[in-house]
This record gives C-alpha cells, structure tokens and sequence, in this order.
C-alpha cells in the first residue's frame, strides 16, 4: 500500500465513533473484519462527548446539590452547601468524559481498530477520500458502515455565540447563570432545565407547542411539570421565539405567547429544538445513496442503502435519535455484513428522559395499542405504596404495565425513581413476550423499587397485595 496519489485499500470502513459507530466498529471486529475508522472530532462522538454522558453527570451534580441541602426531612442537617462550578466542569470532563472516551480508545486497540482523522467524502460504491486540514488520502472499501450522527439545529434569530448556545455550549458554561432561558422543552431542553434548576439558576423553558416532553404521555409529563413548578421553573406553552440579542453582560430573548411580544433579560438562552442528520456535502448523492427529504438515509432492515456496499445507522436514518439505538442497529450491519441474518426489531425500544422525576418508557402506551386495534388495557401502581420510594421520600409517579387479551406485555411506562434502570426488565417482558402472571410470579426482593413490577402485575390480574 502506497500512501499518496494511489489509494489505500481497506476492509470494512466506520465514518463516526459516537456510540453507533465504535459499537458497529467493535462488533464488525469481533466478527473477523479488519476495521478501520474515520472521525473527525473526538471518539466517542456527541454522546460521549457533549451529549449523554456529561448531561448525567451534571444532573447527578444537581442532586447531590439538592440532597445537601434538602436533607433535614431525614433529620440530616447541613448548613451552608455550596457549588464550586470550576469543580464540577473539571470532574465531568476529566473524571467522566475522558474516562469514557479513553475506555473507547483501549477497545479500539484490543481490537485492532485503526482509527483515521479527518473528514471522508465518497467518491464511489467502493471508495472515499479522507480530507484533513493539509492534506487529502484517498482509501478503497470493501463495506463501509455511516455513523456520522447528528447536530443540533439553529434557528433564525439565535445565532449560536457566546451566550446564546446549543445543548453542546450549554454543558460548558463559565457559570451557572442566574437567569437561564432554554428554548425547546424536549428531552434535551427539559433534561438540561431541571439540572440547572437544581443547580440554582432559575430556569424559564419557552415550547412552541401546547406542552413538553410530548413523546410521553399526560400523566407523566405533568409530574415533571409539578416539580418544575416546586423548583421555581417557568414553562411556558404555545410560545414562539423570534430572535436573542446579546448584550454586554447576558441576553435579552423575544418571544410571542398569546398574541403578544414579551421579552426575557437572561444570562444564557440554550436552544434545544431538535437535530439534523450529518449527511449534507459528504458525497451521499454522487454515488447514489438515496436520502429523504430531511436528509435521512434510506435503509432496509440490516442498515444497508440501495448501494449493497453501503450501511447506515443511529441518527443518520430514521427513527428516534437514541444512543442505544444506534448501538443496536450498528451491531446488527456488522453482523449482516459477516453475513449473519441479523435484522432490526424494534418490538421494545426503551426512551428515558432524566428530568425530576425520571419518565421512561417502551413498546406500545395503551392508546398506540388500541390505535393498532390491539384488545389492551393498563395497570398503574403507585410509587406511593412502594415501601423502597417511600423510604427513599421519592413517592411521586407510577409502574404501568399496558397488557393484551392474552395478559402478554406488550409495553410499559415508568415515572418516578429509578425508571431509568426499572424499564429495562420490563423492556425484557416485552422482547420476550412474557405475561403479567410471569412477571407476578418473578420473586422480587423487598424493599426495593423493582418490587413496583411485581405488584403491578398482581394489579394487572385483579389480585393486588399492596394496594
């Protein structure tokens, strides 16, 4: 192999390390292909990076926050808690992120995972040219796997600067402001609102539609409201923002709600109104690739384009745009490109949002399953007779188990504490097809917030114990 004006030959190619792509990278390794990646910002993409992991990590911060200062309902008396920011921002990039991104970089090395830097631009079925900022290599490809993810979109009148933001500026912050505006009431906008919340700023959340969190239902969603409100968060519906401009020392935002103009004075606004695919001027239209409207790339269900040479996953292609996701359906391209039968289910995909209370969720709600025209009802148990929650002064929210004729599950939905890890066992009753009596019949250790399951499908076959 010659480097230079001849090209590089290669196996199977991953453009992207965001949690798509090193999963696809790894899992094509495993599978016996040579792997190489190109990535032009950091491993471990947006997730790692600016997006999943360091948002946690500020929410948990918020919480230990909150807890020390809140803890005189247990008789536990602390005075003076304080935040120290520069502490926090050095613990979340250097103990967390980097941890991550460095785990990901010895994955690559156990693997034999070459990693390539620079931008890549297709050139055919077969090959693509890696840009760099002095120099450009071109490199042949026997599959090649696009996980190039997404970015968050900018609307006309908030040009992203110093103290206007995305989600990525807004988990960087010099401070934390005083008055804090975030535009979108979404997963990102009301993650990140109840995290500086808890933090101290007072947050105003401006939605254009008539409520948050819209992919979860009215029940759910008002439990966050009502925390919202508890926590001194403004949110305000049907309000469409016009335009932020920066002054010397923060940002006034305009918005229209009922008619009227109205401003806000802030220190930050964040814009959390969604993402666009990163599919634009990489080549996708010179080979052939075909993409919607949106610019999302058309799959079947191994992840493979109309060009047979070609996958694509994660956020690039349609659906929710969700770290597991992605990781899901790179292993199975790297697989089918092993020429393993692998193929996408999405019977029981699990979304979590990590407000106060945490909201998740997975397979059908009851209305998605009657629309289907499926026989269903819902059971609903209440964290307020869980002795863990109650124990835990956490009693606000609910287990829901949403059940067929034939008493299978077939989806769920967690509000309250834990619902993060608590989906997962009820992600498995509705991969697996298992009944309301299987999970009932499932001994689960007491007290523990899991023990919610188990009583909700008691309450789901008409023999509650604890309600």
């Amino acid at each position: 192999m010659v480097v230079g004006d001849f090209a590089i030959d290669l196996d199977t190619v991953v453009i992207g390390s965001g949690p798509g792509g090193y999963v696809a990278a790894i899992r094509a390794a495993q599978m016996g292909q040579k792997v190489t990646v190109i990535e032009n910002t950091f491993i471990g993409g947006v997730c790692l990076n600016v997006g999943c992991i360091p948002s946690k990590a500020l929410i948990n911060a918020g919480h230990a926050l909150q807890e020390a200062k809140g803890g005189s309902v247990f008789g536990v008396q602390s005075k003076g808690a304080t935040l120290d920011w520069a502490t926090t921002q050095d613990w979340k990039q250097h103990k967390v992120v980097e941890r991550l991104t460095g785990g990901v970089s010895m994955l690559f090395k156990k693997h034999k995972i070459d990693t390539v830097w620079g931008t890549a631009f297709l050139k055919d079925d077969h090959s693509l040219r890696v840009m760099q900022k002095d120099s450009a290599q071109t490199y042949t490809f026997k599959h090649l796997i696009i996980a190039t993810g997404s970015h968050p979109i900018e609307i006309p009148g908030f040009k992203f600067g110093n103290r206007i933001v995305d989600s990525t500026g807004g988990l960087s912050l010099p401070e934390v402001p005083k008055e804090f505006v975030v535009i979108g009431g979404g997963y990102v906008g009301s993650e990140l609102a109840s995290a500086y919340a808890n933090l101290g700023a007072h947050v105003t959340i401006l939605e254009g539609t008539d409520s948050i969190l819209p992919n979860f239902e009215k029940d759910m969603v008002q439990l966050v409201l009502k925390s919202f409100s508890d926590r001194g968060v403004t949110v305000i519906t049907k309000a469409m923002a016009k335009n932020a401009e920066e002054t010397k020392n923060g940002v006034k935002v305009t918005y229209t709600a009922d008619g009227k103009d109205q401003t806000i004075d802030a220190d930050y606004v964040m814009v959390t109104v969604g993402r666009r695919p990163n599919t634009a001027d990489m080549g996708l239209d010179i080979v052939g690739v075909k993409t919607t409207d949106r610019g999302l790339i058309e799959v079947d269900q191994q992840g493979r384009t109309n060009i047979p040479t070609i996958f694509a996953i994660g956020d690039v292609v349609a659906g929710a745009a969700l770290a597991h996701k992605a990781s899901y359906e790179g292993k199975i391209a790297a697989e089918a490109i092993s020429g393993k039968a692998s193929a996408v289910d999405y019977k029981a995909m699990p979304a979590v949002c990590f407000t106060d209370p945490e909201l998740a969720t997975t397979g059908l709600t009851l209305k998605e399953a009657k629309d289907k025209g499926i026989d269903a009802k819902a059971a609903k148990f209440p964290f307020a007779a869980n002795g863990r929650a109650i124990s835990l002064a956490q009693t606000d929210g609910f287990v829901r188990l949403v059940t067929n004729a034939d008493g299978t599950v077939i989806g769920a939905q967690v509000a309250g504490p834990g619902a993060s890890d608590l989906i997962s066992e009820l992600t498995v009753a509705v991969e697996s097809g298992l009944s309301a009596e299987d999970l009932a019949l499932t001994i689960h250790p007491h007290p523990t917030l899991g023990e919610a399951i188990m009583d909700d499908a008691e309450l789901a076959l008409g023999m509650p114990v604890n309600i």
